[in-house]
C-alpha cells in the first residue's frame, strides 16, 4: 500500500484494521469495496480516502452530460460519477472512466451492505411515483381469476429458473441482437468500409515511403499517419474478421439458442412456458405484468400480449426508460423468429 487511505469523515478505523481491510477490498474502477469501509478516489489517486459504512447514508450514480450536443457546437458526451453521502449530508463525488464500473460497485454494495440507500432522495421519490403508477395499472388481487393466479405462478417459477443461470439469457439476447444487426446491414456498407480500409493502408504506406525517402517535412508525416489511423479504426468494426463475419455471427446465435434449449429441456416444473428462443427473464416478467394488468389470463395469451406490445413499438412511440431498456434486450429475439 503506497498511500495510506486518508480518513474522509468523522468515523475511522484502527491502523491495522485499515491496512487489512484496504488490502482485501474489491477493487472496482478507482474505488474499492471493503468489509468495513468504502474506498474512494481523489482526482489523481485511486482509493485515496476511506469511509466506514456506519457513516454512509447513500451511495448513488450521477451522470453528467456535456453541453456540446445541446448547443450544436459539439457532441454529446457523458461522465459517470459515484456520489457518496455521509455524516449527515456531506457528499463526496468520484469520477469514473467507465459507467459500467459504477453499476458494478453499486451491485456489490447492494449485496454486501443492504442498509445503504443506493438512490438519491430525489431518485427514491421518482421511483416511488413510478411504482405507484405501475401498481395503479394492476388489477386488485381479488379480481384475478384462479387461472390468472396460476399463470403468474408458472411464469415466476420459470423466471427464477432462468435467473439461476443469467449468462445463458444474456448471451442469447446479445447473440440475437448481433444477428439482427447483421441481417439488417446493407452489403454496400462493407464495400465502403473496405474502401476506407484501403485508404488507410495507402496513407500508411505513403507515410512510410515519405519517411524513408525524406520526402516533405514532419507535417506531412503526421498528417499521413493520422489519416491512416483514422481510416483504419473507422473501418475496423465493419470489416469481416474471424469473429465478425456473417457465418460466425449466425453460428453464435445458433449456439446460444441451442444452449438455452438444452437448459430449459431440464426444467423441473414441466414444460417451459415459452419457446426456448424467447427464454429470457424480461420476457417472463412482461408476461406476468400483462396478466396482472388484465391484458391476459393464460400463459399463451400473455405471450401474445407481449408480442403485440413489441410490434407496436417503433421510432415514433415514446416509452419510459425502464420499458425502453427492456425492449432493447428482447425485441431482436422476437424479430429474428418472426414472433413465432
Amino acid at each position: 500500500m503506497i498511500f495510506k487511505p486518508a480518513q474522509l469523515g468523522m468515523a475511522k478505523l484502527d491502523k491495522q484494521e485499515l491496512v487489512e481491510d484496504r488490502k482485501s477490498c474489491k477493487k472496482i474502477g478507482p474505488c474499492g469495496v471493503g468489509k468495513k469501509a468504502l474506498y474512494l478516489n481523489s482526482f489523481y489517486i485511486d482509493r485515496r480516502y476511506y469511509l466506514p459504512y456506519g457513516s454512509i447514508s447513500r451511495v448513488f450514480k450521477r451522470v453528467a452530460m456535456s453541453s456540446g450536443g445541446f448547443t450544436g457546437k459539439g457532441m454529446f458526451a457523458s461522465m459517470a460519477y459515484l456520489v457518496v453521502e455521509y455524516d449527515g449530508g456531506k457528499q463526496k463525488q468520484c469520477n469514473f472512466k467507465d459507467e459500467r464500473d459504477v453499476d458494478k460497485l453499486l451491485e456489490v454494495l447492494a449485496k454486501e451492505q443492504p442498509q445503504i440507500h443506493l438512490l438519491s432522495a430525489a431518485g427514491e421519490q421518482m421511483l416511488q411515483k413510478k411504482e405507484a403508477e405501475k401498481a395503479s395499472r394492476k388489477l386488485p388481487e381479488s379480481e384475478l381469476t384462479d387461472d390468472a393466479r396460476h399463470s403468474i405462478t408458472v411464469l415466476r417459477r420459470a423466471k427464477e429458473y432462468l435467473e439461476a443461470k443469467p449468462a445463458l439469457s444474456d448471451e442469447l439476447s446479445a447473440a440475437e441482437r448481433r444477428k439482427r444487426a447483421q441481417l439488417q446491414s446493407k452489403p454496400v456498407y462493407r464495400y465502403v468500409a473496405l474502401a476506407i480500409f484501403i485508404m488507410g493502408i495507402v496513407s500508411a504506406a505513403y507515410g512510410l515511403y515519405a519517411v524513408t525517402t525524406h520526402t516533405g517535412g514532419y507535417g506531412i508525416y503526421f498528417a499521413l499517419f493520422g489519416f491512416a489511423a483514422i481510416f483504419l479504426f473507422s473501418s475496423y468494426n465493419m470489416l469481416p474478421t474471424a469473429h465478425n463475419n456473417h457465418s460466425a455471427i449466425m453460428k453464435r446465435a445458433e449456439k446460444a439458442e441451442a444452449a438455452m434449449a438444452e437448459y430449459v429441456k431440464h426444467y423441473p416444473n414441466g414444460a417451459f412456458p415459452v419457446p426456448s428462443h424467447y427464454a429470457h427473464p424480461i420476457v417472463l416478467k412482461q408476461m406476468a405484468d400483462a396478466i396482472e394488468e388484465g391484458r391476459a389470463v393464460t400463459v399463451p395469451e400473455a405471450l401474445t400480449a407481449v408480442e403485440n406490445r413489441l410490434k407496436s413499438l417503433n421510432a415514433d412511440v415514446q416509452v419510459e426508460q425502464e420499458e425502453y431498456d427492456e425492449v432493447v434486450v428482447i425485441k431482436a429475439m422476437f424479430l429474428n423468429h418472426d414472433y413465432q
